[in-house]
């Protein structure tokens, strides 16, 4: 069977973005400067950032949404960019999940109500049959039935990743910030069981149990250039990627060591980082289904996220494949560590 485009599973998301002048202290005001309502999640995020980047694709979506107005809204989303939804399925029992997304000053905060999500269950997802080449799945730590442990490979979630790998697709894992003996306990145990792995440095050194950046902020060059070779020893099977606002960093079973700086933007040019890391993942998903040499797919990564800072909605700033290479062939880089010259 050849095999072609990606599945995307897991949290299916509306994210209710307003972007505020100021955080507040408890018992404070701040005031809302514009309100808007669009698709989120990791799954959605990083289908619709790769409908955008190359609509001749074939993409699929997977996951749970409930009878309402907003699963409506997810659907129409799905179906205006060309992507299957066969898989997604619709319940009375739980609502379709949401996130009020606090959004300013390029940061953001999150209110999160899990929904029909917590519902998604290995069983539903292994009826995919589909000759996707890529299974992503995202975000552990979201997904209540899916994190549940098990007794053979520490988490439902883990022996979901096993099952579509021995069915032939290539996993890739997202992940929420969470506690770091939570986060580390679901990150170790679905690493023996992903082929991608593509994590911000916060996430990395939860997983190694380290500090990839020093107390002032500044990245501990010698920790992170280590970093994506001891993810490799912890049983991923292909790339490591590790991204962070002054770029990344991969390395592969068959890959050496590199590094790529961020295409360069001025804080006043952000609208919101809603999406970010799933925009970069799209990028680096891209460039893996392309065979594309590792430089230029962290490449892809870099400027797929520079698009999405544009725009206060996840997946708003999306752009063509070949708005991305223009911008990387005339755009400017943020200045690379000298560790790494």
């Amino acid at each position: 069977m050849t095999r072609n485009g990606v599945i995307g599973a897991g949290n299916w998301i509306i994210d209710k973005v307003k972007l505020i002048d100021r955080w507040p202290g408890e018992g404070n005001l701040c005031n809302i400067l514009s309100e808007e309502m669009a698709a989120g999640g990791g799954p959605c995020n990083v289908l619709f950032d790769l409908a955008a980047m190359d609509p001749a694709l074939e993409l699929y979506a997977a996951g749970r949404i409930g009878q309402d107005a907003a699963g409506d809204f997810l659907l129409d989303a799905i179906s205006a960019r060309h992507i299957d939804a066969r898989y997604m399925r619709r319940v009375d029992s739980a609502p379709t999940a949401y996130t009020d997304v606090m959004s300013g000053n390029g940061r953001r905060t999150f209110f999160h109500c899990r929904g029909a999500n917590a519902e998604l269950s290995r069983e539903e997802l292994e009826t995919i049959d589909v000759p996707a080449e890529y299974f992503y799945l995202g975000y552990l730590l979201l997904l209540d039935t899916l994190d549940a442990p098990d007794e053979t490979f520490g988490t439902r979630a883990a022996r979901l990743l096993n099952n579509m790998r021995a069915r032939g697709y290539r996993t890739v894992v997202d992940f929420v910030s969470e506690a770091p003996e939570k986060f580390r306990a679901a990150a170790r145990a679905a690493l023996p069981y992903t082929d991608l792995l593509i994590i911000n440095e916060l996430e990395a050194g939860c997983c190694l149990d380290c500090e990839i950046r020093r107390p002032d902020g500044s990245l501990d060059c010698r920790v992170l250039a280590a970093a994506p070779e001891a993810l490799l020893n912890m049983g991923v099977s292909d790339l490591v990627v590790i991204h962070f606002p002054e770029g990344a960093v991969a390395a592969g079973r068959n890959e050496e060591f590199c590094y790529v700086p961020s295409c360069d933007i001025r804080r006043e040019e952000i609208v919101g980082s809603n999406g970010a890391g799933d925009a970069f993942a799209a990028g680096v998903i891209y460039g893996r289904l392309r065979k594309l040499p590792l430089r230029e797919t962290l490449e892809l990564g870099s400027a797929s996220s520079y698009f999405n800072l544009l725009s206060s909605t996840a997946s708003g700033g999306a752009v063509p494949l070949e708005t991305m290479r223009a911008h990387l062939a005339n755009g400017t880089f943020t200045p690379i560590p000298e560790a790494f010259l």
